[in-house]
């Protein structure tokens, strides 16, 4: 089985993670213990999730893991659409994060299925 970190969908997870990252650096003062804490959360659980996931003892575990990530992709989707609602992203940058997170969640399911 590959390293967790050789997996496309923990790439992807974590290069997401670094765009919300950048991206809510610059949401207003008053998010910061809001939406910006509750954004970067839910990016970085994917991968993190992802990782300790890899590192149980068998496989019912990892999958479990792998259900909690995809719980947070979900999550982060409806933060998008919360963040372009209230005109902190634009609907390009919205579109791009929304399709990357989707893909994101198809590849976990995949990702699971191989676990079973």
């Amino acid at each position: 089985m590959k390293s967790i970190e050789e997996l496309d969908v923990f790439k992807l997870s974590h290069e997401m993670t670094l765009k919300i990252y950048r991206l809510t650096k610059d949401f207003p003062a008053e998010e910061r213990f809001g939406l910006v804490s509750q954004m970067r959360r839910a990016a970085y659980s994917v991968p993190m999730n992802l990782a300790e996931g890899s590192h149980r003892l068998n496989k019912k575990e990892y999958r479990q893991f792998v259900g909690f990530a995809k719980g947070s992709a979900g999550e982060m989707k409806y933060q998008l659409l919360l963040t372009k609602d209230l005109k902190y992203i634009d609907e390009n940058t919205y579109n791009e994060l929304k399709s990357n997170y989707e893909r994101i969640s198809q590849m976990l399911t995949g990702l699971a299925k191989s676990l079973k």
